[in-house]
This record gives structure tokens, sequence and C-alpha cells, in this order.
């Protein structure tokens, strides 16, 4: 599977790609969120791993992007927002589903 990680948590991205990479994915990962929506556009990921508070553009800005683009891609929101209201926010603005930060690796 070919993902698209966007997290600027340098030790949580270098985390998450090596246990992904290990896992036999490919993994693209960027810190940036408009960079994020770069990528996402050019397309070509099975699926998309999104941190919600980020640089250059937050998570929800690009996810809604996205979707407005026709990339209708599966995409994960992680993020350490975990109330109901940003759940909810999070899954209208065009997410698949939504993962709370901290987690178990097992659960991603």
């Amino acid at each position: 599977m070919k993902l698209l990680l966007v997290e600027d948590d340098p030790a949580l991205a270098e985390y998450l790609v090596s246990g992904l990479s290990q896992g036999g994915h490919c993994v693209d990962h960027t810190s940036d969120g408009a960079q994020g929506l770069v990528l996402g556009l050019e397309g070509g990921y099975d699926g998309m791993i999104v941190d919600r508070m980020l640089p250059g553009m937050d998570g929800l800005s690009l996810v809604r992007s996205l979707r407005a683009n026709e990339i209708h891609t599966p995409i994960l929101l992680l993020t350490a927002l975990a109330d109901v209201d940003h759940r909810v926010e999070g899954l209208t603005a065009g997410a698949d589903d939504y993962l709370c930060k901290p987690f178990a690796f097992s659960e991603l």
C-alpha cells in the first residue's frame, strides 16, 4: 500500500514511517499541510494519515480541499483533539476515520 503521512511531530512521524514501512507499506511523509495538499492532489495514494494541527495548512482544510478536488482516497485524521465535537467536525470535513493520540500502533 502506498500511504501519505502528513505529521509535523518528528518523533511520531519517524515512528509511524518506520512501523508502516516494516509492515510492507510505502510511505511518503511531509510535515506541512500545504505540501500535503500538493502531494495528495498528485494522487496515487491508497490512503492518507493526516494530523489536524499542521503548519502551512491545518488538517481539516487539507481534507476539505482534497474532497473538493474529487480526491476520494481514504483519509484517517490522527490528532490530539479528542472530544466529540472535534471528531464530528473531522468526519464532517470528509475524513473516513478519526484516531486520537495517544494510540496503540495496532489500532492504527
